[in-house]
């Protein structure tokens, strides 16, 4: 039986939803791995998590999957998040396949950081997103009105070149900002070269079925993966040193960036003081709250990280930022936004120099 018709026969006994079901199911039981939260309001949010990887892997597997007709989705934003993600960053991205050529268009604006990677996504089979190929604003030639293109390609381009490897499958947009209002967002979209004339196939039942085997894949291993990764903190609960760079490569790190995580955990009379003696020489830095699932918090209604522009420094030019339950009174408060216990990440982003942070736990009458 060809693919096509075990796919059709599959959509007529209703097994391709059953199984689609059955997988979703299994996921869940991650949200009741051994060393995770045993509480009703964290198991909550981790199966919120759960819906939110979902809709994200819908969108990425059914709607914008193919790689002929490629279009920039913001697949990580207010409702949708996972793996630390940057309250100051815009995520977008497109499949790509290598054997085809692809162009990158747009206005570069006033964003502060722009950075676009190729890389090999995957989070739903092997739990790595490996980098393949990058290039930022600082490499880019941009002309007199503020235009780009950029080529993605296997073979080397004059101008703004994104190189792939034979294995890409995946161009990843990332826009930083350090301040949300000042600042235009970049105004791009993808192509491949040579589709103007083309149009995609007509949905079928077996691009439904490998729809939903991605989709929940996808659910499976990002939510393991990170849930590993969680309890990796658990040693060095609030501390804040610096992650293992190589992985944080591995599994989709801007190249720029130098990353700190860890897990915290607060009674509701303490406070999280991390003091930034030495601020270096970079594009932007921040600090963000996150809960024990790695999203951030809330930070359309809540104050959950700081960065560059934003926060207080000290005549000495240092940082002192304070996580705490209420109000301290003092500047660089990040709220917990009602959570007792998560995790954390302090980014330098575009800095030479990676200097190390101090943190103490301490009463919140003693601050």
């Amino acid at each position: 039986m060809s693919d096509h018709s075990a796919a059709d026969a599959k959509i007529l006994d209703g097994s391709t939803w059953d199984e689609f079901c059955d997988a979703l199911k299994e996921a869940g039981r991650i949200v009741h791995s051994e060393n995770a939260p045993q509480d009703a309001f964290n198991k909550a949010e981790g199966y919120r998590y759960l819906t939110r990887l979902l809709r994200g892997g819908l969108e990425s597997y059914l709607e914008f999957s193919d790689p002929l007709f490629p279009q920039l989705r913001c697949g990580a934003h207010e409702t949708i998040k996972l793996g630390a993600d940057n309250p100051d960053n815009r995520y977008e991205s497109s499949p790509i396949r290598s054997q085809f050529d692809y162009r990158i268009t747009g206005k570069r604006n006033t964003v502060s950081y722009l950075g676009i990677s190729t890389t090999i996504n995957k989070y739903g089979s092997g739990g790595t997103m490996e980098v393949t190929g990058h290039i930022d604003h600082r490499d880019m030639d941009v002309d007199a009105n503020g235009n780009i293109e950029i080529i993605v390609s296997r073979e080397k381009q004059p101008g703004n070149w994104l190189p792939m490897a034979e294995d890409s499958n995946s161009v990843l947009v990332r826009q930083t900002f350090q301040d949300r209002i000042g600042e235009q967002a970049a105004d791009l979209k993808i192509e491949r070269l040579g589709a103007s004339e083309e149009r995609p196939e007509p949905f079928n039942a077996e691009k439904l079925q490998r729809g939903l085997v991605g989709a929940t894949m996808w659910v499976q291993g990002a939510a393991q993966m990170f849930e590993n990764w969680v309890e990796s903190f658990l040693p060095t609960l609030n501390e804040l040193p610096p992650a293992d760079q190589a992985y944080c490569q591995s599994i989709g790190g801007d190249p720029n960036i130098f990353y700190f995580h860890s897990a915290w955990q607060l009674a509701d009379d303490e406070v999280f003081v991390i003091d930034a003696p030495d601020i270096p020489e970079c594009e932007t830095w921040n600090f963000q709250l996150d809960n024990w699932w790695m999203e951030s918090l809330d930070y359309r209604h809540h104050t959950i990280h700081v960065n560059k522009h934003t926060a207080h420094y000290q005549p000495d030019g240092s940082v002192r930022v304070v996580v705490s339950h209420v109000d301290p009174g003092v500047p660089n408060w990040i709220e917990t936004a009602g959570h007792n216990m998560g995790t954390m990440c302090w980014r330098w982003i575009g800095a030479q120099r990676h200097p190390l942070l101090k943190t103490r736990v301490m009463k919140l009458a003693d601050l």
